[in-house]
């Protein structure tokens, strides 16, 4: 269940509430009249089952509420109410797969703003996997996956083109370009102090590494791999199942590529560069066509949920 906080104005709380009144799967709806000072207006709240929300969220926009007062939605975890299991058997679907597309929106636009904190653990993960490659440690290029939060804009950019939303797919496209950029440079820098230091060596790096060889020879199983992580991680976003991240962040290969790549370069070895930089392409790429696949097949079959819905006609 997911509890609404509405700040409406006194001339359309009636609205508001025939519109909370007629979704299915709503329940506990209280009205506290002249609540709200800052906008002025009435406070209207509401519990309402998942996978009815977007249909909520969309007439509560219709009607104007993000523009004349507020739309505030939280996750309940505990719900006691035998209301509430009525709500929730009522609305059509399961809770695991409804998409709140407001809220993925969000929480893309959140996830792929490029920010210092974003550069500095792409940079700190790029730094790990480069560890990883040169002493051929499958581990330390498990850590590096696990840190890498590149999959934001990643999402952000299924999103951006699922929703037709040219403003998040340049803010996720810039996270990318200058988030995987500055963190090849800086780890071509690192590398380079490493190998000053007598840590790294290039023979190190052309030595046989059959734990970690695959990063820079790209073939159609890293292809296939990226599809299914971006399938994955797309689901876990909008079914609200973030545990799942973890297992699509340790299953592609793009920070360690880029990581290959940028030692690589400064120790001249310009197959390996390009190896790492076609294997970091062809996930990247992967990733978001599965994504948006993903998104696609996911908005159609809610379509028609929703069609369902208003129609009347069973499910």
């Amino acid at each position: 269940m997911l509890h609404l906080r509405l700040i409406v104005p006194a001339s359309r709380t009636a609205e508001v509430l025939a519109t909370i009144e007629k979704t299915v799967g709503t329940t506990h709806v209280v009205v506290l009249p002249g609540a709200a000072r800052n906008p002025a207006g009435d406070v209207v709240t509401c519990d309402v089952a998942r996978e009815a929300a977007d249909a909520l969220l969309d007439g509560l926009r219709a009607a104007g509420l993000e523009e004349t007062g507020s739309i505030a939605v939280e996750n309940i975890d505990l719900s006691l109410s035998k209301r509430a299991e009525k709500a929730e058997e009522e609305a059509p679907g399961e809770a695991a797969d409804a998409v709140l597309w407001e809220q993925l929106v969000d929480a893309t636009h959140e996830e792929s703003t490029l920010s210092v904190t974003f550069l500095a653990l792409l940079a700190i993960a790029t730094m790990i996997a480069a560890c990883g490659v040169v002493l051929d440690n499958a581990i330390l290029i498990v850590g590096a996956m696990a840190v890498g939060p590149e999959f934001g804009p990643l999402a952000g950019l299924s999103a951006a083109l699922v929703r037709r939303a040219p403003r998040l797919a340049a803010r996720s496209a810039l996270a990318l370009l200058v988030g995987f950029a500055a963190a090849m440079a800086l780890t071509c820098g690192f590398s380079m102090m490493m190998d000053a230091f007598g840590l790294f060596t290039k023979g190190q790096l052309e030595a046989d590494r059959p734990n970690t060889d695959f990063i820079w020879k790209p073939d159609m199983f890293s292809f296939v791999v990226a599809v299914l992580a971006g399938v994955a991680g797309t689901l876990s976003l909008t079914s609200a199942k973030s545990g799942a991240l973890v297992g699509v962040a340790i299953s592609v290969t793009t920070v360690p590529a880029a990581a290959n790549a940028a030692v690589a370069l400064g120790y001249g070895d310009i197959d390996q560069m390009w190896g790492s930089t076609e294997q970091l392409l062809l996930n990247l790429g992967g990733i978001v066509l599965a994504g948006t696949l993903t998104l696609v097949v996911q908005k159609t079959l809610w379509a028609r949920h929703r069609h369902r819905l208003t129609s009347g006609r069973p499910f």
